[in-house]
């Protein structure tokens, strides 16, 4: 992907109002029954996997300020982090299995779009102020947590990454309106 693409902001606030609008209309749409049905590929329940959808916006705003100071240190010490989180990643899958089926209890259908709409909004005001330059900033990431997980991941990869978790897990949905 040429870096324009990559830093477009336009494309990155589009994709966030997209995530927003088609959680609520899966959330508006879904019965209790629905959310109760086993997703597709997954161990979690729909509801479930709506939250770990959900929870890859959240987990963004702790990776900014993290790649925001990372990438300010010598590259050692960021080839050294990411070796030790690609080294958990068997508790951290674990975590992020239990943390789902846990936190959707909480952050249950009635909850989740209001932090989701909260996260999103709170991410993109950050985008609005972050400058251009900054955006090619980046750090190495742990390739051995999540698919979407680059070797070397800049800020605007970061910012483009829960869309692009969260379009994937949608098609692992099994409620009626996923599948239109």
């Amino acid at each position: 992907m040429d870096e324009d693409q990559l830093f477009d902001r336009a494309a990155i606030i589009r994709d966030y109002t997209w995530a927003c609008n088609d959680l609520h209309g899966l959330l508006h749409s879904a019965t209790d029954d629905d959310l109760d049905r086993p997703s597709s590929g997954t161990r979690w329940t729909n509801e479930e996997l709506l939250f770990h959808m959900v929870f890859g916006y959240v987990i963004v705003r702790t990776l900014l300020p993290l790649v925001r100071l990372v990438s300010r240190l010598p590259s050692c010490v960021g080839r050294t982090f990411s070796r030790l989180l690609n080294a958990g990643t068997i508790p951290f899958h674990l975590i992020n299995f239990w943390g789902a089926r846990v936190a959707a209890r909480v952050f249950n259908q009635h909850r989740m779009g209001a932090l989701m709409d909260w996260t999103a909004t709170a991410i993109l005001r950050q985008l609005h102020d972050e400058p251009q330059t900054r955006l090619a900033a980046g750090m190495p990431f742990p390739t051995r947590w999540d698919p979407f997980f680059e070797p070397v991941m800049s800020l605007g990869d970061v910012y483009r990454y829960p869309t692009q978790h969260y379009r994937f897990h949608r098609k692992q949905l099994t409620l009626p309106a996923a599948r239109e």
